[in-house]
């Protein structure tokens, strides 16, 4: 809004130039985010208090986590809420990838808020076939608009990019549509289920999101990717300003969300940034870079698909303390900040790793 609002005044007073750069506008998204965050947040609580919106911890978990019960959640509400705002406010609306991530971030999150209602009128959410139908449908739409309708994506838009190499570039064909549809849901569950215990999922969110503010701005500036031999993604850049008002947002929302919470974010929070880190790694075919950089993420959904299947296969048997492998780790004797931080810095590292990736090719 702002953008168009001040940018053609640039004509006859060159101070409104500044809207015209993507660095001016992303820095200034995040930080409006960020303070909208920290205002809102004591009042969002108190909202929430009000309602009764509030955590009801289940009996199959660790023991001592009875006593974060009565902790208002849905506060994925503020991060949607500042991160929409400073995005509208910031970006150049007439970008096409601004409205997809948009679409993404609000849909898997109505996706989340329908859950996170049943759960506090039944005591149970949405069924797990129907949550899994809705985020593939959704996942679906995105992939057919970026295959189909995105005329700027024509000539490479099924071709898988592959870390690590330059010119590996294989056709999936029809199959990159379940490719995208894959990425996207899975990290909307991915992050789900790492939302278990203070601070811990918006850790790896902030740090996932950073890195990928810097791979859009990247691979929408055409000398950058050109130098690092990346594909150049016209429009892409501007994700940027987007990202940062989630970074800024998620940074709010940690704020009162680290140990120990006054706020959980919720489905509506988890399924919604999982979506959105995903979308955003399909726009910029960077996907296969997200299981890196969103390792921790990763880790977390495979200790419970092993947790299932060597139950049923052993016929009752654990293969962890318990999952995902956060709760691993406390019923091994870590304390839960302890497993937040440790958990932060493994993000932290696979991060940098990721990054790396950019250049060793």
């Amino acid at each position: 809004m702002l953008h168009h609002l001040f940018y053609p005044l640039s004509v006859d007073y060159s101070i409104f130039n500044v809207f015209k750069y993507i660095t001016f506008r992303s820095a200034y998204a995040g930080v409006t985010a960020l303070g909208l965050s920290l205002i809102l947040g004591g009042v969002t609580i108190r909202v929430l208090q009000k309602f009764q919106i509030r955590e009801k911890i289940r009996g199959d978990g660790p023991q001592h986590h009875s006593s974060k019960s009565g902790t208002p959640t849905m506060g994925g509400l503020l991060i949607l809420g500042t991160f929409g705002c400073s995005t509208l406010l910031w970006a150049d609306l007439s970008n096409h990838y601004i409205w997809l991530v948009l679409l993404s971030a609000f849909g898997f999150g109505a996706i989340g808020l329908r859950d996170d209602i049943l759960k506090l009128k039944k005591g149970g959410g949405i069924s797990a076939k129907e949550k899994i139908a809705l985020q593939v449908l959704l996942s679906l739409a995105i992939g057919i608009y970026l295959l189909y309708f995105d005329p700027v994506r024509a000539e490479y838009a099924t071709r898988l990019s592959v870390p690590f190499f330059k010119e590996f570039q294989p056709d999936m064909g029809a199959g990159y549509l379940l490719f995208i549809v894959f990425i996207i849901a899975g990290t909307s569950n991915a992050v789900n289920l790492t939302d278990g215990l203070d601070g811990l999922a918006i850790g790896p969110i902030i740090i996932a999101t950073l890195t990928y503010t810097g791979i859009v701005y990247i691979c929408g500036h055409f000398n950058f990717a050109e130098y690092l031999r990346i594909q150049h993604i016209k429009d892409a850049g501007e994700i940027a300003v987007a990202s940062s008002a989630v970074l800024g947002a998620s940074l709010g929302f940690l704020w009162f969300n680290s140990y120990p919470a006054q706020i959980f974010m919720g489905d509506v929070g988890s399924l919604s940034l999982g979506g959105l880190l995903g979308t955003i790694a399909v726009i910029v075919k960077h996907e296969l870079l997200l299981i890196l950089v969103g390792g921790v993420f990763v880790i977390e959904a495979l200790s419970v698909i092993i947790q299932v299947g060597f139950f049923k296969y052993t016929g009752g048997k654990r293969f962890f303390r318990m999952a995902p492998l956060h709760h691993h780790f406390e019923e091994s004797g870590w304390s839960e900040p302890k497993v937040i931080v440790r958990f932060w810095i493994v993000a932290v590292i696979l991060a940098m790793i990721g990054l790396s990736t950019l250049k060793l090719r």
